[in-house]
């Protein structure tokens, strides 16, 4: 059983920063595949990264390639998200996620098995 509490989150111009982090408890996180989840109201949840096992394997929705970047810290039992060139749309609750299963790195909602309660961003224009 893995717990998940993201942290982060505000109320940020457009064009700013803001960096999201994911504490997750149990001595198993570094074997888990770790992703970012964002969901707009009225919208489906939606894959925003995700980090393989080991750290080195990444992957990123096209809408936030290079101003998003994913790093976890095994140390810390932390995920983090750094958000740059902040966009309105880019508002959402975002959710980090851990896969039980590493094989292959999972862009799907459904194939997370553990989730954290969300953290608000709000990008104004």
């Amino acid at each position: 059983q893995v717990q998940l509490v993201e942290s982060g989150g505000g109320l940020v111009q457009a064009g700013g920063s803001l960096r999201l982090s994911c504490a997750a408890s149990g001595r198993t996180f570094s074997s888990y595949q770790m992703g970012w989840f964002c969901q707009a109201p009225g919208k489906e949840r939606e894959f925003v990264a995700a980090m393989g096992s080991t750290g080195i394997t990444t992957r990123y929705a096209d809408s936030v390639k290079g101003r998003f970047t994913i790093s976890r810290d095994s140390a810390k039992i932390t995920l983090y998200l750094q958000m740059n060139s902040l966009k309105p749309e880019d508002t959402a609750a975002y959710y980090c996620a851990a896969r039980r299963k590493t094989t292959t790195l999972s862009t799907s909602k459904t194939e997370y098995d553990y989730w954290g309660q969300g953290t608000q961003v709000t990008v104004s224009s």
